[in-house]
């Protein structure tokens, strides 16, 4: 029994992570070009567009599952030597991306969205602007790495828990 459980949190940490892929890919190629391209005036319509849902309202709760789901992940999974350092190597990236965005990222939504043209020049919101989609990109490569590391953690705990048994 204990090892359906097992098996089951390490698929749905393998599926959260795909789940997380997909958004911060979508953001980066569907929402970003829309918010950044024309500032300041892009980012007042953008609030406008997102007054009811946004990024902020989606990611950190989908990262908290993540980080949870993933726990449990490495919790359950840990006999499983030939998967377990993947799944903790992937919950590292998470934890990387994590504290990215809250240490680099918030603190820059806030100069772009809350703060605007009423504190700070346009010339300064494109810097920030700028630095923002700098450090984005270490998100993407995060999710990216991590995807794929909790993946290789998945295919190696079914071939050992499951198929060979453990």
């Amino acid at each position: 029994m204990l090892k359906k459980i097992a098996f089951i949190a390490v698929l749905a940490h393998l599926w959260i992570q795909w789940i997380m892929l997909g958004s911060i890919l979508l953001d980066t190629f569907m929402v970003y070009p829309n918010i950044f391209h024309n500032i300041p005036e892009s980012l007042e319509v953008s609030m406008e567009f997102m007054a009811v849902a946004s990024p902020h309202t989606y990611f950190p709760p989908i990262g908290m599952a993540s980080i949870s789901t993933g726990m449990l992940a490495v919790i359950l999974s840990w006999k499983v030597k030939p998967a377990r350092y993947w799944i903790l190597l992937s919950m590292l990236m998470i934890v990387l991306e994590g504290a990215t965005s809250m240490i680099f990222e918030w603190p820059r939504n806030e100069i772009m969205f809350i703060e605007g043209t009423a504190v700070h020049s346009v010339e300064f919101l494109v810097q920030t602007a700028r630095e923002f989609l700098i450090i984005h990109g270490f998100r993407v490569a995060y999710n990216i790495i991590g995807s794929m590391l909790m993946f290789i953690g998945f295919l190696k705990y079914y071939k050992t828990a499951i198929i060979n048994g453990y």
